[in-house]
């Protein structure tokens, strides 16, 4: 078997495929069997990075492999992880997984969709309609949810983190993932490396999980693309009239904005030229050096001196 999921979907969910089945270029597939990665990638943390190092199709998530993935920083014995709790976290995954599955064995009408959205309501205490009461019972969602729950509360102590409550301090998540994610770069450069499937990776002396980088290949790519010269890059000498975006409230919400805008100019911006594509009270600018720092982590931005930047792609 190994893990799944839908690379557009409006809720992520991963599940278990049996290695018999296909996937086809819309499907991610995970070459593992581990229940104790299906938990990790199932729970509120995972999500929370993939929502934001992602892309968007119209206003459904993309998940990326190079980003969502590949640079996503797993917890392990220096974080908190233990045997107890690794083999608690497999169990939740593998219950999660058996319960979807068996409840759309015994009812055609519930789908992995209808039952996130379903959960979400219930999340967030809003009314069901007739037709997502009868999903709610055929699907039984209580159920879903209080897996869903354990599991998050599972992985955060799995981090260290049981001090976060989510989803209210995503933020505060989303600060510390990019901050593992920099020790884990550091310890694979000093030849330390956690192997996701040490058996086959090491044997295969490849696959081990992206770090953070400044982009460099990116911006590679980019300048082979663009047939731009480092040295002759052009300055716009005017600034036309732009149009001014409400800065977001949320670290997850700012970060992609900023991404966006820096997509859209298509050259290279400074503190003021990006800080003027929004508006908002207090004092948010003070956060822009702090958001780039991060997409340039990502790989969704790069620094030209210090001084502009630019999108990387992504």
């Amino acid at each position: 078997r190994y893990i799944a999921t839908v690379e557009t979907a409006k809720h992520r969910a991963f599940q278990f495929l049996d290695a018999s089945v296909l996937p086809d270029n819309r499907l991610i597939a995970i070459a593992l069997s581990d229940a104790l990665y299906l938990g990790f990638l199932s729970s509120a943390t995972h999500n929370a990075w993939a929502v934001v190092t992602g892309g968007t199709l119209e206003d459904r998530p993309v998940y990326a492999k190079t980003t969502c993935f590949e640079r996503f920083p797993f917890p392990a014995d220096d974080t908190g992880l233990t045997p107890q709790l690794a083999e608690r976290i497999r169990q939740l995954a593998e219950h999660i997984d058996t319960h979807r599955k068996a409840r759309q064995a015994a009812h055609a009408s519930v789908t992995i969709t209808g039952m996130y959205n379903v959960l979400e309501k219930l999340r967030n205490n809003a009314p069901l309609s007739a037709a997502e009461k009868t999903l709610n019972e055929h699907g039984l969602v209580g159920v879903l949810k209080s897996l869903h729950d354990e599991l998050d509360a599972a992985v955060l102590a799995a981090y260290g983190w049981a001090d976060l409550s989510l989803p209210a301090d995503t933020d505060a998540l989303l600060l510390r993932l990019v901050a593992l994610n920099t020790q884990r770069a550091n310890e694979e450069a000093a030849g330390l490396v956690r192997w996701l499937r040490p058996d086959f990776q090491r044997r295969a002396g490849q696959g081990e999980q992206t770090a953070f980088d400044s982009g460099t290949e990116v911006e590679a790519e980019t300048e082979v693309g663009a047939g731009a010269d480092a040295d002759t890059e052009k300055t716009p000498t005017a600034t036309p009239a732009i149009a001014q975006k409400p800065w977001p409230t949320g670290l997850a919400e700012q970060i992609k904005a900023v991404a966006q805008v820096l997509a859209d100019a298509g050259v290279g911006l400074d503190l003021d030229s990006l800080a003027a594509r929004f508006n908002g009270r207090g004092r948010w600018r003070d956060r822009l050096p702090t958001i780039l720092d991060t997409l340039e982590a990502l790989g969704r931005a790069r620094s030209q001196g210090g001084q502009r930047w630019v999108n990387a792609g992504g």
